[in-house]
């Protein structure tokens, strides 16, 4: 099968087109590589993808919320199904760029809904992100839950595409699978990050910034654990039957949370991080950060009954395999 991955020279883009290519699939994959964080780590995603696919991996730059380009960059192409994972992301970033949101997260999602209606695609599966459930104190989060009330502007566009790809399955049944992201980290993850950040920090003898004097909970997801979860939804495409999907939708469209449904204070993290560097952190405590959060935490029932979809990390196993991956990388 040939898939459509947007996204692919980052941290899970390029990890799910690696777990496409294992199995045997083909894999076209388009990425803008903008320098959001530095694009030597997009290439070096895009590396490892080339050798591990060979001649079953083809790569296009293009920017996807440009429609002209899209197209240009796409004619002639086939595939059977689209993993959208390419996206402008970053909660503190949209504070002070809001355009680069509309662009990539609005405007881009179109776009790819669009490829998706003319090609008849037979399934998209879409990110989103846990950032939709703002500040709601009832825990843990459910698909079910009313997401009114987003906290910052990039929270807002990932609601937006929830929305109109529930337009999209409605009008022209398209199946469509959207999936709300738990704080993912993992070896060739994101340097805004907070576990590769504290973990550069720690090395280098810098100081970590605590957020809201470190009253933070999150439910951080290992990259293995979130691919098989892409994965899974990929090969089950949401029915178009008439019954109630995951999320709400009598469509061929299902919502899924896909997390570690553990939520883990961020000082104990912090304490995991120690032990792996062998160092202590130093520990700069500041005030909640406009836009954030206090506590996420994912409510997996859904997506574990639907597709089997069982976590296997800890913090205590994935942490120090990331910061064993980021010492190579690194050279430190």
């Amino acid at each position: 099968m040939r898939y459509l991955v947007t996204g692919v020279a980052g941290f899970i883009g390029s990890a799910v087109a690696d777990a496409l290519l294992a199995r045997g699939d083909e894999v076209i994959g388009i990425d803008s590589l903008n320098d959001y964080y530095p694009v030597a780590l997009k290439q070096n995603r895009l590396a490892r993808v080339r050798e591990n696919g060979g001649g079953r991996f083809r790569f296009k730059q293009v920017d996807f919320s440009d429609h002209v380009a899209l197209d240009f960059a796409l004619a002639g192409e086939a595939f059977d199904r689209i993993v959208h994972l390419g996206a402008q992301p970053g909660v503190r970033y949209s504070i002070d760029h809001p355009r680069a949101y509309v662009a990539a997260n609005i405007a881009g999602h179109l776009n790819i809904l669009e490829v998706a209606r003319e090609r008849q695609s037979a399934h998209m599966v879409y990110a989103s992100s846990s950032s939709v459930y703002g500040g709601a104190k009832k825990v843990p989060f459910s698909v079910e839950d009313r997401v009114d009330h987003p906290m910052s502007l990039y929270a807002a566009t990932k609601k937006a595409d929830e929305l109109m790809s529930e337009t999209y399955a409605h009008l022209y049944r398209l199946p469509l699978t959207g999936l709300r992201f738990f704080t993912v980290y993992g070896p060739w993850g994101r340097p805004d990050m907070m576990v590769w950040n504290f973990t550069h920090r720690i090395l280098t003898g810098q100081s970590i910034p605590v957020f809201n004097h470190g009253e933070v909970w999150r439910d951080f997801t290992y990259i293995d654990d979130i691919v098989s979860g892409v994965v899974a939804a990929l090969d089950h495409p949401p029915a178009d039957d008439g019954a109630e999907k995951p999320g709400g939708s009598v469509g061929p469209h299902s919502l899924y949370n896909i997390g570690n449904h553990r939520c883990e204070k961020l000082t104990d993290v912090i304490a995991v991080l120690e032990d792996a560097c062998g160092r202590k952190a130093v520990m700069e405590m500041l005030p909640m950060q406009p836009g954030d959060v206090p506590r996420t935490f994912a409510d997996i029932d859904a997506i574990s009954r639907d597709l089997g979809y069982r976590p296997t990390t800890s913090v205590d196993v994935g942490v120090p395999r990331f910061v064993e991956w980021y010492r190579g990388y690194a050279g430190l």
